[in-house]
């Protein structure tokens, strides 16, 4: 089993090489060109979600974007660094800017569950994390 793991300050410019690392490591790991497409777009929703509670929440962490490569799958895990709040719910108290910010959160997530068919959203004290794979060819070998 193969991980790329990638951080970066959560500016949104840097979601684009997110995107771009992310296709790179699934290509190289065999997962359908049809579907490539499916990972940039998810990988962008995840990235650009992590970034937007970063600066909503003031945190200065950066954002974790894990590429694992195994055997028969392909897993991405974006994690953002804001505790407890980044879940499917937003568990965030608060006014109008932050139903707008929770409405945003839940149309991303709405985004990323179109795209791909095996994806799961946790949170804990450390943070929040969208964990989404894909298939692979199974010894896939890529010159």
């Amino acid at each position: 089993m193969a991980t790329v793991e990638l951080r970066f300050s959560a500016l949104p410019e840097h979601v684009r090489t997110a995107r771009l690392v992310a296709a790179a490591v699934a290509r190289r790991a065999g997962v359908d060109e049809a579907v490539l497409d499916e990972v940039r777009l998810a990988v962008g929703e995840a990235c650009s979600r992590a970034v937007g509670l970063h600066a909503s929440n003031d945190i200065a962490a950066p954002v974790r974007v894990l590429l694992i490569e195994d055997e028969k799958k392909f897993s991405i895990e974006v994690g953002d660094g804001v505790p407890g709040g980044s879940g499917p719910a937003g568990a965030h108290a608060g006014g109008a800017a932050e139903s707008e910010s929770e409405g945003e959160d839940e149309m991303g997530l709405a985004v990323i569950s179109g795209l791909v068919d095996d994806v799961e959203v946790t949170s804990d004290e450390s943070g929040g994390v969208i964990r989404m794979s894909w298939p692979a060819a199974s010894a896939a070998v890529v010159p």
